[in-house]
């Protein structure tokens, strides 16, 4: 596995929206530092529903891409999803929260699955798109930094899955907002999951 493309987005406004957004985002050339709060420089608008520690990198799969450029019936842009990194080799469907992608000083931990919104069906320009994102059960990756560092397209990249048992992100889109049953909660709550969603689990004991 390696980085094919590292993103980010300036502060736009949407086609017909009175708000800003930073979702459309472009491949970076060169080396880009991330932190705790993601890649530096990267737009963050709407910070109650995007970004933070939890949100920090958002990650796509290049194999979840290939499958998505078939579906879009077009080649598919780095950053089109608003993804911040472009992995090679990954499928989404394959990946569960605990996981850890690491490449030169950089880590990061897999929290939760990206859940589609109407910013991003106005970034598509197809008011169904959630719709359709949704169905494919094929969600991109939330991560929060565990250890910051520079990174760059071509740099190796080491998938390290979570040794404990796992909640794949088919399965998380698929749950998102159910109760879940007594077991299903003590295993999502044991994996790293990401702290809002933590919380709700954590309300429904």
């Amino acid at each position: 596995m390696k980085i094919l493309a590292l993103c980010t987005g300036n502060s736009e406004r949407l086609p017909g929206k009175s708000y800003k957004t930073g979702i459309f985002k472009h491949p970076v050339n060169g080396a880009v530092m991330i932190d705790a709060e993601g890649l530096v420089g990267d737009a963050i608008c709407n910070r109650k529903h995007h970004g933070g520690i939890d949100q920090a990198v958002y990650i796509e799969g290049s194999l979840t891409l290939d499958w998505w450029s078939g579906e879009l019936g077009r080649p598919y842009e780095p950053g089109t999803f608003g993804e911040n990194m472009v992995i090679s080799d990954l499928d989404n469907r394959d990946v569960a929260v605990g996981d850890r992608f690491v490449t030169g000083d950089l880590i990061v931990e897999v929290t939760s699955c990206r859940m589609p919104c109407a910013t991003f069906a106005a970034s598509m320009a197809d008011p169904k798109f959630v719709t359709h994102y949704t169905s494919a059960a094929r969600p991109g990756l939330y991560c929060r930094v565990i250890r910051g560092g520079v990174a760059e397209a071509g740099m190796p990249v080491e998938h390290q899955p979570f040794s404990g048992e796992k909640v794949i992100m088919p399965e998380l889109m698929e749950t998102f907002g159910r109760r879940l049953s007594e077991m299903d909660r003590a295993r999502y709550l044991a994996a790293p999951i990401h702290y809002k969603l933590r919380a709700v689990l954590e309300a429904q004991r």
